[in-house]
């Protein structure tokens, strides 16, 4: 069902808005308007206009949350991470100044401690260029510093390709004049550096150019060897992490100690911006003197009654409640509010679209046909309560509400297992109490023997559909839409006619001919006229100047296509529902071929097939359906009574202020 609304304004003086506020609108859900689009006949209102001043602390408390929320930099294992130390003891509530003030301490502290980790982060990262440039050369055992201080003999570190230094040691090195002294080699490249008498460097160094010798440029701050350098660069990274490490611990340790009171002063500055931001749909007026603030907002009919007699005795709050909801700008919200076993099913509701505040809340519609036709199309007592239990385990554990829809799909499913005997598809171990999907049989007139579960479906498919357009009537009154309430093949005329189709029906099958062919005769054909001539009849009811169209012959033309195709939908739509029995036998059939896998023909059945059969089964038979039951609620049902338009009802605790 949909809660009733009603229309408040509030208005008070303007310096008693957040005491208002916090002594009484934040203990109610209320959705609020714009007040000056709401009130635009007022004279003199203008808006609120104050900035939020709690703005940059809003932003520096939502990094500091996200902070909280990232795991440490090489943090260890959970069940390995050292215990964090004990916070502090829960505080009361702040009030706004020391929220204010805990924030800002908590951000420079952090700041400061970020800021030194990227400090170390920094010189770690110039120590590790550094260790790689001259790990490679560990093997000259040769002060560093002291070759980059020589004058008269040239030098190049750097590598050159394997291929390469062997052409060069066997061919060029013995005739020119240069040490190279091999440091390092891997599986590409050997790595050295040569030593070359200055005047010869040029030449030299073309040499080794044509062998692919690539620099390497050290920089002047070697100490000792490269493997005293590479000790002590190793030392220093170490130290750095160390203490790069010991600055993260601080900042986790600090967001430990103080998470309490940092959650207390989050929620109290999350109040107080959320208040002031109410100050955007609020409006203001001068009289005399005094200026006044104005909010405006829905809240449901109960909530309203209990806010008007808070305030009763408060000379400063003053709230008008608008019982005519023609006289505003804005249309009531939808606050859905149903029995917590129908609850989970207004996720399908609103999967198709909200309902609009003046049409009927189809939840409980929904609940009690998808469940009764889901359970129709997988009837089995045993496979049912595996669907029951899987969705309560589920919906306890994660507050799914799919999970409770199952579980409701679950009981129908085992209520009609054993209406029709089976449980994990054996179908001899409890006497079926209605029937067999797969044997039960009917005699019809012209069509002869027909199975039941068909006749069953398309007869459940009439009266849900017939209730349908009954509930499309009851929308279209309360909307005063005449078009559809009179003449719509889903109004009053396509009720009567498919009404009349129904009895029809029904009537030929018990054996009365010629009761059938009198309803078909009285009551066929002016519903039929009444859907054909919808616009005309219209124009009349509504009192309208011109009553046919100017183009007759294309009216004619246009309704009798138009009139063929309700009559196609009507015969389409009914045969819809024969996919309800088809489900029911072919469930049937299938848990026979898992039977048949398990060697029922043999007379020794596999249990473990039986098993994996019925949890095969089970999962994609029950998808399946329950896949199909929404096709059939959205397209036979919902498509012929529900529009969907509603808007929801959101309180301003939880909405984004814009």
């Amino acid at each position: 069902m949909i809660e009733r609304m009603k229309f408040l304004s509030i208005t008070g003086p303007k310096g008693d808005l957040d005491r208002m506020i916090d002594t009484y609108l934040s203990r109610y859900e209320i959705h609020l308007e714009n007040a000056l689009s709401e009130l635009k006949t007022v004279k003199d209102l203008r808006p609120y206009q104050e900035t939020n001043p709690y703005k940059e602390e809003l932003a520096k408390m939502a990094e500091l949350q996200k902070l909280m929320e990232q795991p440490a930099r090489g943090a260890a294992p959970k069940d390995r991470q050292a215990a964090p130390a004990k916070p502090a003891a829960a505080p009361g509530a702040p009030s706004v100044e020391d929220a204010v003030k805990l924030i800002a301490e908590m951000t420079q502290e952090v700041q400061a401690l970020l800021d030194r980790q990227k400090d170390l982060e920094a010189k770690e990262a110039s120590y590790q260029e550094l260790l790689d440039k001259i790990k490679p050369f560990v093997g000259l055992e040769y002060d560093v510093a002291a070759i980059l201080r020589f004058k008269y003999i040239r030098f190049r570190f750097g590598r050159i390709a394997k291929e390469y230094y062997d052409k060069f040691v066997n061919y060029v090195y013995d005739t020119i004049d240069t040490v190279f002294c091999k440091c390092q080699e891997d599986g590409d490249y050997v790595w050295g550096v040569y030593f070359v008498p200055e005047p010869l460097s040029e030449k030299v160094d073309a040499i080794y150019a044509s062998m692919h010798f690539e620099r390497t440029f050290l920089p002047d701050e070697y100490e000792g060897t490269p493997s005293q350098s590479t000790a002590k660069l190793t030392d220093a990274i170490a130290a750095l992490q160390k203490e790069r490490e010991g600055a993260q611990a601080s900042v986790r340790t600090l967001f430990d100690t103080k998470r309490e009171a940092f959650d207390a002063a989050c929620r109290k500055l999350g109040t107080y911006a959320q208040n002031f931001d109410i100050r955007k749909l609020a409006a203001c007026t001068k009289q005399e003197v005094n200026t006044f603030y104005i909010l405006c907002g829905w809240m449901a009919h109960g909530d309203a009654l209990r806010f008007r007699a808070e305030i009763a005795d408060d000379a400063n709050v003053f709230a008008v409640v608008e019982d005519d909801h023609s006289n505003l700008a804005s249309r009531p919200p939808t606050k859905l509010h149903n029995l917590g076993l129908f609850r989970p099913f207004e996720t399908f509701t609103q999967m198709y679209g909200l309902p609009a505040y003046n049409e009927l809340d189809p939840t409980l519609l929904i609940a009690l046909t998808y469940s009764a036709l889901f359970g129709f199309m997988f009837g089995d007592l045993g496979q049912g309560f595996l669907l029951f239990a899987g969705g309560v385990l589920l919906y306890y554990r994660r507050k799914l509400n799919l999970a409770a829809i199952v579980s409701c799909c679950g009981i129908s499913s085992m209520i009609f297992g054993l209406l029709f005997g089976s449980v994990f598809g054996f179908e001899d171990v409890l006497p079926a109490l209605w029937m067999r999907p797969t044997l039960a049989m009917s005699q019809l007139p012209l069509l002869g023997k027909l199975n039941t579960v068909f006749i069953v479906a398309i007869s459940l498919g009439m009266v849900i559909t017939l209730f349908t357009m009954v509930l499309n009537i009851i929308n279209s009154l309360k909307s005063r839409n005449m078009d559809k309430l009179l003449f719509d093949h889903n109004g009053f005329a396509g009720l009567v006619f498919y009404g009349a189709l129904a009895l029809t029906v029904f009537s030929f099958i018990a054996g009365l001919p010629h009761i059938a062919a009198a309803i078909a005769a009285l009551l066929f054909g002016v519903p039929l006229a009444a859907i054909f001539l919808k616009e005309p009849l219209t124009a009349i009811v509504e009192k309208k100047a011109e009553k046919m169209p100017k183009e007759k012959a294309m009216f004619f033309v246009q309704n009798f296509f138009e009139l063929f195709e309700v009559l196609l939908s009507y015969f389409s739509n009914t045969l819809s529902f024969v996919r309800v029995g088809a489900f029911a036998i072919s469930h049937a059939a299938m848990m026979e071929v898992v039977f048949m896998l398990a060697g029922a023909e043999s007379g020794h059945l596999n249990p473990l097939v039986v098993v994996l059969g019925n949890l095969f089964v089970c999962g994609m038979e029950g998808l399946i359906v329950g896949i199909q039951v929404l096709r059939l609620e959205y397209y036979e049902l919902f498509s012929r009574f529900y529009q969907g338009t509603g808007r929801s009802f959101i309180p301003y605790s939880r909405k984004p202020m814009i």
